[in-house]
């Protein structure tokens, strides 16, 4: 049962209508948020939403493709028109290579559907959202990542490079957005069981999976401000100790960790 500690905010979600982004709708639904869902079909979209709405939460579903920037710009505004001002977007829309391949196997399309789904798609809303968040002072943004984005699979190179661009990109409008009191974060939900992992390979044999509910009590702690002092940077669900990153967020800060950069391989490299 939720709280309503988030009454009277409103969430925009891509990737609604199943997965994780089904389940985070739901639990900011619980928790009172108006939420607006965003996928490619309609009809999942409506039973998230019919879900929600059992919470006495508002809500509106939209089709569009996150890729398209006139279909994400005409879905923010109706989702601002129908609930008001965006307070919490989550960038979870995704798609992973559909085969298990070295690179020069790959199909081109497919490929590159991958990346414009998984980084054009947040950019597409970030671009949509911001002004409005900027303009107010105020506003959250969680970027749904992977810990591919930080390490090198030469099977999935799509989706490894377009994580590790979304990770880059977070980390290049931090600044700049923080000036205006808005706040984003990359989240890793870690290896959980979705339609996207089932399709995957190197998961059929996976024996402990990461937990959604976990995912989903992150995202709302994120919506009500827990980690708002990890500004800037990634937070690997499953596998961190929330509570120690909370706790060392100054020193993370000043370390500059936890965000995607070049290690210089000495004191003379021109680079450090």
């Amino acid at each position: 049962m939720g709280t309503g500690s988030l009454t009277g905010q409103v969430a925009l979600i891509t990737g609604a209508g199943r997965g994780i982004g089904r389940e985070i709708a739901i639990g900011l639904a619980a928790e009172g948020m108006a939420v607006g869902l965003i996928g490619r079909n309609h009809p999942p979209l409506v039973e998230t939403l019919r879900t929600c709405v059992r919470h006495g939460a508002r809500g509106v579903a939209v089709a569009a493709d996150v890729t398209r920037p006139g279909n994400v710009r005409e879905a923010v505004r109706a989702v601002e028109r129908d609930l008001g001002p965006v307070d919490l977007l989550v960038n979870n829309a995704g798609q992973v290579d559909r085969d298990e391949v070295p690179l020069w196997e790959t199909d081109p399309t497919q490929w590159w559907q991958v990346v414009e789904t998984n980084l054009r798609g947040p950019y597409n809303l970030l671009r949509n959202v911001l002004p409005g968040m900027v303009e107010r002072g105020r506003g959250r943004v969680i970027n749904l990542n992977s810990g591919f984005a930080l390490r090198p699979d030469g099977n999935y190179t799509a989706y490894a490079t377009s994580k590790g661009a979304l990770l880059k990109l977070t980390d290049n409008i931090a600044d700049s957005v923080g000036e205006h009191g808005v706040v984003v974060l990359d989240i890793s939900p870690g290896a959980v069981a979705t339609d996207m992992t089932a399709g995957m390979p190197m998961f059929h044999d996976m024996k402990a999976w990461g937990s959604i509910p976990y995912m989903v009590a992150v995202t709302v702690d994120a919506a009500r401000g827990r980690f708002d002092a990890l500004h800037g940077r990634f937070i690997h669900v499953g596998r961190d100790n929330l509570e120690q990153l909370v706790d060392r967020a100054a020193q993370i800060r000043e370390s500059d960790a936890r965000t995607l950069r070049l290690r210089p391989y000495g004191p003379d490299d021109p680079m450090a």
